[in-house]
């Protein structure tokens, strides 16, 4: 991973943390010489030769990447088209956000921070935060909506086990949002030796661009795997799930500033967009300012946050990353959504027609593919984010 020439891109903000006219910092006073470290820091410790060569190690030898990129034959068959799954659900820990945490982790180390805090939705973040604190032997607190918690079992069991304390948020609607609250309560509270390890594209400047650049390893394998297998590194189109919108940022990253790729993001639309019980934020959302960043936001007219819903806890977020509001703001990215039905209905399709349990979140993703019109000349790269083991109460009800 190169470090790339500081300009105003469609991948990175600008020197004040802008992507288009959404992003920035906006914090407490009592964050600030947290947020400012980060800022002045972060590239320096990222691009170092000794980081680059750790970061690089871990994730061959601990995540196992890269991850394959699949061909999916009977889906591709039945679409009439080349459909290319980048399998995120075999790294360690069943999904993306491992290659975020090894970062951060390393990262925090360099700052010499004693103690980690994390939220969490679907868990997975969470599991990853748990997984690379053992690694390294750091305190680590992981806070999760107690909605989320019942709904995520299996994961929370791992973060105990990881020797991690989970903390349930009990305020508003006890999901991602609240959980996030919380972390950031923490932070405040614990300004000197903590460090927050944020699990998305979201946040106060510098969190969304780290994450990004941090998860731009899945773009940067998926246009060598593809120019190897195809002749052609750069696919018609990629489509990923976006909630905060990690896996979605790094699977976009390095297409961003290729204008023949089609950007393809799937949001949440629970029981349906105009339903009042969605998480689908493009089609609702307004500018308005959430967790230290300004952003498309779910919120009344007086500036309230609407909860949102989705059957999956990992899209259930009123909002997305500043890097995805101006990719739909500027109309570069093609935003699309997904109801609680329709991705339950994609996992069952995916898993008979291909033998992978895809996370709820995924299932979203390729539930759009029903929607979009394919020629049979195109190579479509579907990001699939995570393994479903951690919905499985959710699909047995289904069935």
């Amino acid at each position: 991973m190169m470090m790339e020439a500081e300009v105003m891109t469609y991948r990175q903000p600008n020197a004040h943390g802008y992507y288009g006219r959404f992003g920035g910092a906006y914090i407490p006073e009592m964050l600030h010489r947290n947020v400012e470290e980060l800022r002045m820091r972060y590239l320096e410790i990222m691009y170092a030769s000794e980081f680059q060569q750790e970061f690089k190690s871990l994730l061959s030898d601990y995540v196992g990447r890269p991850t394959p990129l699949f061909f999916a034959e009977r889906l591709s068959k039945q679409y009439g088209t080349q459909i290319w799954l980048k399998r995120e659900d075999l790294c360690h820990t069943g999904a993306h956000k491992i290659n975020n945490t090894i970062g951060q982790i390393l990262l925090a180390q360099r700052l010499g921070k004693k103690r980690i805090i994390a939220e969490t939705g679907a868990g997975q973040h969470g599991v990853a935060t748990a997984t690379v604190c053992a690694l390294k032997g750091i305190e680590c607190i992981v806070y999760m909506g107690e909605k989320d918690i019942e709904r995520q079992a299996p994961n929370v069991a791992r973060m105990k086990m990881l020797g991690a304390t989970v903390i349930p948020a009990t305020s508003g609607s006890k999901t991602l949002k609240d959980a996030t609250n919380e972390a950031i309560r923490d932070w405040i509270n614990h300004p000197h030796d903590t460090h927050y390890i944020i699990g998305s594209v979201v946040g106060p400047h510098p969190y969304p661009d780290m994450v990004a650049r941090f998860q731009s390893v899945i773009s940067e394998e998926i246009r060598a795997q593809l120019l190897e297998k195809t002749g052609d590194e750069l696919p018609t189109h990629v489509i990923a799930c976006v909630g905060g919108g990690s896996n979605a940022a790094g699977a976009f990253y390095h297409f961003l500033d290729e204008p023949s790729v089609k950007i393809v993001a799937v949001e949440a639309a629970g029981h349906g967009i105009s339903s009042g019980m969605s998480a689908a934020t493009t089609a609702l959302g307004k500018p308005g300012i959430l967790h230290g960043s300004k952003s498309l936001l779910m919120q009344t007219d007086d500036g309230q946050v609407v909860e949102p819903h989705s059957i999956s806890a990992g899209l259930d977020y009123p909002g997305i990353g500043p890097m995805h509001a101006n990719l739909f703001d500027s109309g570069r990215g093609i935003f699309m959504s997904a109801t609680d039905d329709e991705a339950m209905s994609a996992a069952f399709h995916v898993a008979r027609t291909e033998g992978i349990i895809p996370a709820l979140e995924t299932a979203h993703a390729f539930a759009v593919l029903n929607d979009m019109q394919f020629d049979g000349s195109e190579q479509v790269v579907i990001c699939l984010s995570g393994r479903g083991d951690k919905d499985l109460a959710t699909y047995m009800k289904a069935l």
